[in-house]
């Protein structure tokens, strides 16, 4: 299928379209002359990762909260064809505000899914994360593995999850989910509510140890976030999507301590910086073995398997990296 034809001029929502991975989706859009609105409330989202586009006649902001039901979200969903909802409440905020993480998390979505149902969308697509399952009982993980969160994170998570299915099961609203894992890349926020890379790249680029808490010998699986750009326009485009949950994950299995040490390596501060560790965190998974079978037949994607030199290429451009 070519994805050009599929999105050429239709009207997209993409929730979240100023955060990390939600502004990448803006731009695979954008390459597919779609019409691009990035709703985003700035909390965490920011104006440098869409500074690019600004300019552009197909791409609009709109600084709003998912949580918003006003005339002018109204306005927004009229004649609108797909939502992307990549809006979050990231999964260090749930500990000091847990509140705030099922409002947005849950809440948020239930409100875009009334919106959409209202206005007859054609397609939902629904950021997950594989912290629904909890503590993996089964390896590799696949999608049919018990759903048993040990966060708050990942509880309001799959309470966005289970809002989605009622949506698709009792109204036909045509639904997918993804459930992330790890994604690293450009524009990665680089503060404690980041990801581990760019947290790391962070410490480093100061001159100061990267911290890893608990052992370091958690396992993670990596996703290159321009691989998770196309499985998100590739569950809005292929009709076997939907009402389904894929694991977006590359599968790559590296742990805490090695990409540490890696990092370390490559960025040529070996002598000068080394690791250290900090007590282990609430709710941290140990293990990741996450199989994808599922989403790399139906939606016909391959994963870049290359953790170490896409991350070494990353790294080359620090500044680009970071989401400053």
């Amino acid at each position: 299928m070519n994805l050009t034809d599929h999105f050429f001029g239709k009207k997209v929502l993409v929730t979240g379209g100023a955060g990390f991975i939600g502004a990448h989706i803006c731009e695979g859009l954008l390459k597919c002359d779609a019409e691009v609105y990035c709703l985003d409330n700035f909390s965490a989202g920011r104006y440098s990762n869409i500074r690019e586009f600004i300019d552009r006649p197909n791409f609009h902001v709109i600084a709003k909260d998912v949580c918003d039901r006003d005339a002018e979200m109204e306005l927004l969903f009229e004649d609108l064809h797909t939502v992307f909802n990549n809006a979050a409440s990231k999964k260090n905020i749930c500990l000091i505000n847990p509140q705030k993480d099922l409002q947005i998390n849950s809440g948020g979505t239930l409100n875009l899914l009334e919106l959409s149902m209202k206005h007859g969308i054609s397609k939902f697509v629904h950021a997950s994360t594989g912290s629904v399952y909890g503590e993996p009982k089964i390896f590799p993980t696949n999608e049919s593995h018990p759903l048993s969160p040990v966060s708050y994170y990942g509880v309001s998570k799959l309470a966005g999850e289970r809002y989605v299915d009622v949506f698709h099961k009792l109204y036909g609203l045509n639904t997918t989910i993804l459930r992330y894992f790890h994604v690293y890349g450009p524009k990665q926020e680089s503060n404690e509510f980041g990801g581990v890379v760019s947290i790391f790249l962070r410490k480093i680029i100061e001159g100061k140890n990267p911290i890893v808490f608990g052992h370091g010998n958690q396992v993670r699986s990596f996703t290159w976030v321009k691989d998770l750009v196309e499985a998100n326009l590739r569950a809005a485009a292929f009709p076997i999507s939907c009402g389904k949950a894929y694991n977006a994950a590359s599968g790559i299995r590296v742990t805490i301590n090695d990409l540490a040490q890696n990092m370390i390596k490559n960025m040529n501060v070996e002598g000068q910086l080394s690791i250290e560790y900090g007590p282990p965190l609430i709710g941290d998974i140990m293990e990741f073995d996450v199989a994808n079978d599922a989403i790399m037949n139906d939606l016909d994607i391959e994963f870049n398997k290359d953790f170490w030199g896409t991350l070494k290429v990353a790294l080359a451009d620090s500044a680009a990296f970071l989401n400053r």
